[in-house]
């Protein structure tokens, strides 16, 4: 049976409170938190249950409104990009979600909202009750701040921003973690995420627990699992770092490592086409429980890299993936 890709095209969740992101004004959560908004876990539904203000509802809620105007919420990313495509999920709001919505950026080192000058990326749309509502973006530019607007009020269960960072200049020439998703490391494509987003292991910090990690699911067949990561360009690959931590049960048998430098016009197919030429980075190793393995670059250490891929044997879970070189 032919083999499922997952293609992820090297977008995130600009929204992600991880990257620093976070809820800077609203108008009213009267009902819900506005922070709960950008939550990283799925929404649920808790039967039953109420706090001092009514039902208890797993994102933000305003009140119903009695006056003109329109309620919003304004998200500070934590690091300023560039956005393809958003969900805006109103699951579990059934009669309380809103008519419709909108979203604007802006890019400003003003702390005073009142100076922020905002763009549209998204114009009016109207919404459904318990759906996700997914949009593209055609505006390209880079955002540091963004504005959910609801119409009149309403629920909005969680919403996604998915793009890329912005990458900097800084740390130029300098050894810095190449895999990081904080500076704009990125997944392009894995065949297996059943357990934990392949994203994870580009996260900053120890794993909290086993769903901070990438896990796939258990191989009935043969073959192995695998992921490509669009890191950073950095050439004298030094130090590799593979955690499984929390992973005691179920950490891959064995891993390895290809890498290669590759034009940022090739399309994520082709990326994943070519991959089983590229070089190896580091040979098949041996790989224990809840340890981070630590490994020295000998086989390509003069050469440069921009794309890596990490092949687990034959299924699993890890945690954290670290490699580092001087940035380009």
């Amino acid at each position: 049976m032919k083999e499922k890709i997952i293609f992820t095209n090297g977008l995130i969740d600009l929204a992600q409170p991880r990257l620093g992101s976070k809820i800077i004004f609203k108008t009213d959560d009267f009902f819900a938190s506005a922070n709960r908004i950008i939550s990283p876990t799925n929404p649920v539904f808790k039967e039953g249950v109420f706090d001092k203000h009514g039902k208890w509802m797993d994102g933000w809620e305003s009140r119903r409104k009695r006056s003109s105007g329109h309620d919003f919420i304004i998200l500070k990313l934590g690091k300023p990009g560039s956005i393809s495509k958003v969900d805006v999920d109103t699951s579990h709001f059934n009669g309380n979600q809103p008519a419709a919505i909108s979203i604007e950026g802006t890019y400003s080192n003003f702390n005073k909202i009142s100076n922020f000058k905002w763009q549209t990326l998204l114009s009016k749309k109207r919404t459904k009750a318990d759906s996700h509502h997914y949009f593209s973006i055609k505006n390209k530019r880079v955002f540091t701040h963004i504005k959910l607007n609801i119409f009149p009020d309403g629920g909005v269960a969680r919403l996604r921003l998915y793009g890329t960072i912005a990458k900097s200049n800084k740390n130029k020439n300098k050894i810095i973690n190449l895999a990081s998703l904080l500076d704009g490391a990125s997944i392009i494509a894995c065949n297996n995420q059943h357990f934990g987003k392949a994203e994870n292991i580009l996260a900053p910090g120890k794993a909290k627990n086993m769903g901070d990690g990438w896990e796939t699911r258990r191989r009935r067949d043969k073959g192995n699992d695998w992921l490509i990561l669009n890191s950073l360009s950095g050439k004298e690959i030094n130090k590799i770092e593979i955690s499984t931590h929390h992973f005691k049960g179920n950490f891959p048998s064995h891993c390895s490592l290809q890498a290669a430098y590759l034009s940022s016009s090739k399309n994520s197919k082709k990326i994943v086409s070519s991959s089983k030429k590229w070089k190896t980075l580091l040979q098949n190793s041996k790989l224990s429980a809840n340890k981070t393995h630590i490994f020295k670059n000998s086989l390509m250490k003069k050469e440069k890299i921009n794309y890596i891929k990490i092949n687990i044997f034959p299924d699993g879970g890890i945690s954290r993936f670290r490699i580092f070189g001087k940035k380009i």
